[in-house]
């Protein structure tokens, strides 16, 4: 008997929990259609719910340009070994950030033809 009680106080409460959802959802549908009216009625534009809370639109790509400037800003500075690995990877490596001489050469060019 007493499950059969806690069962029932349980199904009570979760009516009233849907109860006070409901309640809620249909304050917000009311203000937002008085909203609504009365843009109509001054003959202003109704703008979406979020410009008026927060008094702009959200622009996604601003957060994700700063914190990659912010990244960029905080890269380390290259180093000739980074060059070098770069160079060994047959990535390009920019002219101006050549950390030795860049006529020095550890190879030998040979003449293109058979060695008979």
């Amino acid at each position: 008997m007493m499950n059969f009680l806690i069962r029932i106080v349980l199904v009570l409460i979760g009516l009233v929990f849907a109860a006070s959802l409901a309640v809620a959802a249909l304050l917000l549908a009311a203000v937002l259609m008085v909203r609504s009216l009365w843009a109509r009625l001054t003959g202003k534009p109704v703008s979406p719910l979020g410009a008026a809370v927060f008094g702009s639109r959200f622009d996604p790509r601003a957060g994700f340009e700063r914190f990659r400037a912010a990244a960029e800003a905080r890269k380390p500075e290259r180093t000739a070994a980074d060059e070098m690995a770069a160079r060994a990877r047959g990535e390009l490596v920019p002219a101006g950030r050549r950390g030795f001489n860049a006529d020095v050469s550890d190879v030998s060019a040979r003449p293109v033809g058979r060695d008979d």
